[in-house]
């Protein structure tokens, strides 16, 4: 199954395990407004904030796309419900490394 499918079905099931194992040991997200990076260790109390709010449906993806992937880069798209009622598009970038993500950057445009 290809990282996109399981990222996907880890969102779906709302499966925060799911979701981190597929996240290497020296991942690193980049913040879009600031281009911050935030290690690991630093984004797992951040995405699992966000999976509570998604089994609370406070935050919901929707139309989600996967846009290219091969075994070194997962570019997808997709809606982003957010719990103070806005909706952005979201483009993310992940780099892989050995079949993880080791990195991702994104993008957002909020939708009005």
């Amino acid at each position: 199954m290809s990282i996109y499918n399981k990222m996907v079905k880890a969102i779906d099931d709302c499966n925060l395990d799911d979701y981190l194992n597929l996240l290497h040991d020296d991942y690193v997200f980049v913040r879009h407004q600031s281009n911050q990076e935030v290690t690991k260790s630093a984004w797992v109390p951040v995405v699992t904030g966000m999976f509570n709010a998604m089994k609370e449906g406070k935050l919901s993806f929707e139309n989600n796309r996967c846009i290219y992937e091969n075994d070194d880069i997962l570019v997808i798209h997709n809606i982003g419900n957010f719990p103070d009622n806005t909706k952005e598009a979201i483009m993310a970038v992940h780099t892989l490394l050995n079949g993880k993500i080791i990195k991702t950057e994104s993008g957002a445009t909020r939708i009005d």
